[in-house]
């Protein structure tokens, strides 16, 4: 039998080209690695079954087995619960767009993987299906909300795994799984059909993969979207290509290590950006040390709102789905306190929101025209283990109080809304700035900490510049820096 993790998507499907293997002994292998690891891990949470006979697209990736998230990533006649039970029964209708154009390039979807309920956090412990873990130490959390996916692709299940950011979800649990993560330009990747934007244009699909070619490849794929209400920056190359072609001059580069919310960063994730720019500063390029020209306070704040209008959103179209009212029992108490929140925003507060972040991304257009890329941690720290960010047992009587009495607009008054910005983005303050900008953004496998954990380092370049980031990356993917995803112990 042939050595299936050994390969990565674009491998697989050269082998299957040359007739070397066949698309079934691919995926029943695929399968295998799923029985032996999902236990352990609970990285996919619904297979959709060995289909021997399946037809398959003729594309660049015919015979490749993938799994997609659940949520966003509809697949006709499959489940779609968003990581809630309140959606347990809930079966998708017809494909996603997402879904139909990966299935154009000839993938084999083989399941769906875990997330947090309607992905609304950075770990994956979802109560209706229980945490995901993380293949470098299964104690520890993959990151979120696209934690099955990335725990999948790090453990050698699959190469590539559906994926969705909006507000690092795939840069986080990438960090965190020593995987490559990119967050495409607002408006490159497709949103519909019966949508035409998620989290008002924050939230963009796309893939984690163990190279970085197989993300490029699948970029080149996404063709127009006309449900889509937002339009990238053509790109007329092939971004394959870009990821394969070495850097012929010297680029001006920004880098920043402290967190755009004041608060704590870890040294693990400060070293894993030193050693990086380090790097690229013997390879030739210009750095220097600057903070991004935008109040990161407003950031957080702008994207808090978004998040509580959204959770309310949610909610409502959810009772339209079962026709009835969704109660604090049918949710996770979270989400149930992020709903009353986001009942409690009024319009002018939410447009005051929206028009902060066209001036930021004006702002970072123009940082742009002076720097090429801007360089992060990822994250501020490296992953928690399962269940510390639990909420406390006093948090969860005050939930429960707040809850039960739908004292959203009071709780919102008492400057909740700030704590909880703080608390939910000190973690992870660095991601949201290029979700509410529509800016690329990458994480690259750069750093291993002390206990053998992967931490990852972020690059934001400008709008409609993907081809920039990947050909940093492929040439930061030839260097002893990067990180060997099939080192850990789960692969």
């Amino acid at each position: 039998m042939f050595e299936y993790k050994k390969y990565d998507g674009l491998g697989l499907a050269e082998l299957i080209r040359n007739k070397e293997v066949t698309p079934k002994e691919v995926r029943v292998m695929a399968l295998q690695e799923m029985e032996q690891k999902n236990g352990e891990l609970n990285a996919v949470i619904h297979q959709f079954g060995k289909q021997p006979d399946e037809q398959l697209a003729n594309g660049i990736f015919t015979g490749v087995p993938m799994l997609t998230k659940n949520i966003s990533q509809e697949s006709k006649g499959h489940p779609m619960t968003s990581g809630s039970k309140v959606l347990a029964d809930y079966i998708a209708k017809e494909d996603s767009e997402f879904v139909r154009q990966v299935k154009r390039t000839g993938v084999s979807i083989i399941g769906q993987t875990n997330v947090p309920e309607f992905a609304l956090l950075g770990v994956t412990e979802p109560v209706h299906n229980g945490p995901t873990r993380n293949p470098w130490n299964t104690e520890y959390t993959p990151g979120g909300s696209s934690g099955g996916s990335a725990a999948a692709v790090a453990a050698g299940i699959v190469p590539i795994a559906g994926a969705n950011d909006g507000g690092g979800s795939i840069r986080i649990p990438g960090a965190f799984c020593g995987l490559f993560g990119l967050k495409p330009t607002r408006g490159r990747a497709p949103v519909g059909p019966d949508r035409g934007r998620v989290w008002q244009g924050a939230s963009v699909d796309h893939i984690l993969s163990r190279s970085v070619r197989d993300s490029a490849a699948m970029l080149d794929q996404y063709q127009h979207d006309r449900a889509n209400a937002f339009m990238a920056p053509p790109f007329d190359g092939s971004y394959l290509e870009a990821s394969r072609t070495p850097m012929k001059k010297s680029l001006k580069i920004a880098f920043t290590t402290t967190s755009p919310i004041g608060t704590e960063v870890d040294a693990e994730c400060k070293d894993a950006v030193m050693n990086t720019v380090k790097l690229l500063e013997s390879l030739g390029h210009n750095i220097v040390e600057k903070e991004a020209p935008v109040d990161g306070k407003r950031i957080a704040n702008s994207y808090m709102m978004l998040y509580f209008a959204e959770v309310a959103t949610t909610l409502s179209a959810i009772e339209d789905m079962i026709g009835r009212k969704v109660t604090f029992k049918d949710v996770e108490p979270t989400t149930w306190i992020l709903g009353l929140l986001g009942k409690a925003v009024n319009a002018e507060e939410f447009l005051t929101s929206l028009k902060y972040w066209d001036e930021a991304a004006i702002q970072m257009e123009n940082f742009h025209d002076e720097y090429d890329f801007y360089i992060t941690p990822t994250t501020a720290f490296p992953p928690s283990k399962i269940g510390e960010l639990d909420p406390t047992q006093f948090e969860k009587r005050l939930i429960r109080t707040i809850g039960g009495l739908g004292l959203g607009g009071t709780l919102k008054k008492t400057g909740f809304v700030d704590q909880l910005a703080n608390k939910s983005l000190e973690r992870t303050p660095f991601t949201q700035l290029a979700n509410l900008t529509g800016q690329p953004a990458m994480t690259l496998p750069m750093h291993l900490t002390k206990d053998g954990l992967p931490v990852g380092v972020q690059v934001i370049a400008r709008r409609g510049r993907e081809d920039l980031l990947l050909q940093l990356a492929g040439q930061l993917e030839e260097t002893d820096l990067w990180i060997d995803v099939t080192k850990n112990p789960t692969y």
